[in-house]
């Protein structure tokens, strides 16, 4: 992660968490006397091959001895109603405000993969990592409603875990190393802005796909094209 990324990762973090702070201890008190404790989920996640951290996130799902993999159709009756509205507005992930502050991911890059797939895709994995992770990036604004309908249809974890290595992994890859390759302060500004819009202004709703990334001046490069494929 370059200099200026990450002074701009603990800047705005720390301008964040003046609003949104207050937003984060009403979530954790309506988790608590809805849902009980937990407030918080741990998850291991991996920064870079052989390097692991805990992402933090609000608790969106009833506790099972068996949590292994990517969310699919399998684990839908253990999200709670309020879990599924964390989700949909993302209130879940405000917590990774610390994790960046931390240095463990940034604003925006690749979302952060489970050692197990990172394990069993090292080539992949090895490119990906190459960006620091993030709480968003061009595949997650691209590719992530894609992706829910598609596990969404799964119904036991073998299927989830396979469909998400067959068909995920591949697609997001490409458009995570789209956004390596034409990596900027502008772009990484776009796609925070465009987040916004679809998460809090349009509440998740999809009014023709996101905008175009601005395009960048120099001759020989050109910004990622909006492409037609699909949270861990």
């Amino acid at each position: 992660m370059t200099f200026s990324k990450r002074l701009f990762d603990i800047c705005f973090a720390l301008i964040l968490l003046i609003p949104l702070g207050a937003i984060m201890l009403v979530t954790a008190l309506v988790i608590l006397i809805r849902d009980g404790r937990p407030v918080i989920y741990v998850s291991e996640r991996m920064h870079a091959p052989g390097k692991p951290f805990d992402l933090i996130k609000f608790r969106t799902m009833r506790h099972s001895d068996e949590d292994q993999g990517v969310s699919g159709g399998h684990k839908d009756w253990r999200v709670t109603p309020l879990g599924a509205f964390l989700r949909k507005t993302r209130l879940d992930e405000l917590p990774q405000l610390f994790n960046i502050l931390k240095g463990d991911i940034s604003f925006v890059g690749p979302r952060p993969p489970m050692r197990e797939y990172v394990e069993r895709q090292p080539e992949i994995y090895a490119e990906v990592l190459k960006s620091w992770p993030g709480v968003t990036g061009l595949a997650s604004l691209v590719y992530h409603r894609h992706e829910e309908h598609i596990l969404r249809q799964c119904k036991t974890a073998a299927e989830t875990d396979a469909t998400y290595v067959r068909r995920c992994i591949p697609a997001k890859a490409k458009l995570d190393l789209i956004y390596q390759k034409n990596r900027t302060l502008c772009l990484d500004l776009w796609v925070i802005w465009t987040t916004l819009q679809l998460v809090v202004i349009r509440r998740g709703k999809q009014r023709g796909g996101p905008p175009r990334p601005p395009r960048r001046t120099h001759p020989h490069h050109q910004a990622p094209a909006e492409t037609a494929s699909d949270h861990s």
